[in-house]
């Protein structure tokens, strides 16, 4: 019996950040003699507004081979150390989720649990006075961690904040230079062979015909290959997060300073982000358009913005969801085709970056097994699953007083997997990551105590520990993260030195 040949024409359909991130990454199959080809059209325009990321974007810049300030340079890109939330838990609250971890673990028993053991006896500080990132965020200042575990930096982990448009041209530059064909024009019309339903070739207007053998779907919310084409099917989640729409628009900056941190703030019907950048900042008002208008949406987010409009606003319509196969015959689906979640904790990015390392580890060859197929979709539907969980959380566990939606969203039921999570940690804090799980402890711990659960209790073992010496550890610890985050330079100042951004051409 002869094996099936090895795949050799990849067609990529869609450019934006999710195409040419992939173009970019299967780039490294060309030496192979694999052939990437990367179909858009100038006239279809892309969403663009995600321009916040999570710190596993190194890894993927790492892999292309990117050199981080040339790469900030380029993307008028600053870094990201975390994410303020104001008004979340309730009107007049903030608190943050930092990267990188708390304090340092006691004989075994976790920092968090030896935390709430002498918060509650008031012996303790908040504990974001325990992580160094959250310390630098509240200065302003930043600088790179470093690997070296006897120091204090080495408990820092960062990600980006950059303009979406000037990633992808600068991704299209590195994979056209690697060998990546670039073919200009608009899909009419998909062939399906009549035998197995597979996608057959891509009919572009002018009668133009681009054949392939694994197809990458990157249209966005049109979907046009797995959806509109293969019919993969959709399962919607907005029974629990409500929120269909969100306007958005770009503004001056204020003044020097540049945040190194994306700032989310509630409001009535949703909540607003800020996003600052080097050359502007990037503002959105994500909204239930059940309980306000598009108008008083738009008015909203330009009441409170902290510089001047640089254009008319617009409006992007969205449910969340995701598609019940992202791979499905031949075609895998990649950024807004695959699924959608609102950009509250800055996944979705790395929910293409995450697909595309999925599909490199499982590439299929020209008989395409359902092996590969059904774990590249197991997979898929985990993390999805998990990235839903932790943004529902920010919605359930509040107790805000105005607006409809925060009260459904706190009385409404839960999925089973975010409810055990919350029952364990009300009870004593426990917490346990499954499946590789995207957010490390820290990140729920940070979001679980800001959003008001405070467990019950805490791990008996944190008993067994002289509560003085602890108390005067945490105190050293604080002091410690303190000094390194005054010590680093301003967070503007160290862009300016390293990655001044270049006037886009």
């Amino acid at each position: 019996m002869t094996a099936p040949a090895p795949i050799r024409r990849i067609v990529i359909v869609g450019g934006g950040t999710a195409g040419w991130m992939a173009a970019a990454a299967l780039a490294r199959l060309i030496p192979a003699g694999v052939s990437v080809t990367l179909v858009e059209s100038e006239e279809i325009g892309t969403v663009g507004v995600g321009e916040a990321t999570i710190p596993p974007i190194r890894n993927f810049n790492a892999l292309l081979g990117l050199d981080e300030h040339d790469f900030l340079r380029r993307t008028q890109g600053t870094i990201k150390l975390g994410i303020e939330f104001v008004d979340w838990t309730r009107e007049g609250h903030r608190y943050v989720h930092p990267f990188g971890e708390f304090g340092f673990d006691v004989e075994g028993v976790k920092f968090h649990q030896i935390w709430r053991k002498l918060h509650a006896g008031g012996r303790a500080r908040a504990i974001d006075a325990y992580n160094v990132c959250a310390l630098a965020m509240a200065s302003g200042r930043y600088q790179p961690p470093v690997a070296d575990p006897g120091s204090i930096l080495s408990r820092m982990a960062y990600a980006y904040q950059f303009d979406a448009s000037l990633y992808a041209r600068y991704l299209r530059a590195h994979a056209e230079a690697r060998g990546v064909v670039r073919v200009e024009g608009k899909v009419a019309h998909i062939p399906l062979r009549a035998e197995d339903g597979f996608i057959e070739a891509v009919m572009l207007e002018g009668d133009r015909r681009v054949e392939g053998e694994l197809f990458v779907d990157c249209t966005g919310f049109r979907a046009l290959l797995i959806e509109q084409a293969l019919g993969a099917g959709w399962e919607s989640w907005a029974h629990w997060l409500q929120c269909d729409r969100a306007v958005a628009v770009p503004s001056a900056s204020p003044g020097p300073e540049i945040t190194p941190f994306t700032r989310s703030t509630a409001h009535r019907a949703g909540w607003q982000w800020r996003i600052p950048l080097q050359h502007r900042v990037g503002n959105g008002h994500v909204y239930c358009s059940a309980d306000i208008s598009d108008d008083a949406a738009r008015k909203t987010l330009l009441a409170n913005l902290d510089g001047a409009p640089l254009r008319d606003p617009f409006i992007l319509r969205f449910e969340a969801g995701r598609r019940r196969r992202a791979w499905h015959r031949n075609c895998v689906a990649l950024g807004l085709s695959s699924g959608f979640l609102e950009p509250l904790e800055s996944t979705s990015i790395h929910l293409i970056q995450s697909g595309i390392h999925r599909l490199m580890a499982l590439l299929p060859d020209t008989g395409f097994s359902p092996v590969e197929r059904d774990e590249y979709n197991r997979l898929a539907d985990v993390q999805m699953e998990q990235v839903r969980d932790f943004v529902i959380l920010h919605y359930h566990a509040n107790a805000r007083r105005e607006g409809d939606l925060w009260r459904r969203a706190r009385e409404m039921a839960i999925p089973e997997t975010l409810a055990r999570k919350l029952a364990l940690f009300r009870n004593r804090g426990r917490f346990f990551r499954t499946e590789d799980e995207l957010f490390a402890e820290s990140s729920w711990i940070a979001v679980l105590l800001g959003q008001g659960v405070i467990p019950a209790g805490w791990d008996p073992l944190a008993d067994g520990l002289d509560e003085d010496k602890l108390a005067l550890s945490l105190e050293r610890i604080h002091e410690m993260f303190a000094r390194a985050a005054r010590a680093m330079p301003r967070h503007e100042d160290w862009l300016a030195r390293n990655a001044p951004a270049r006037t886009p051409a």
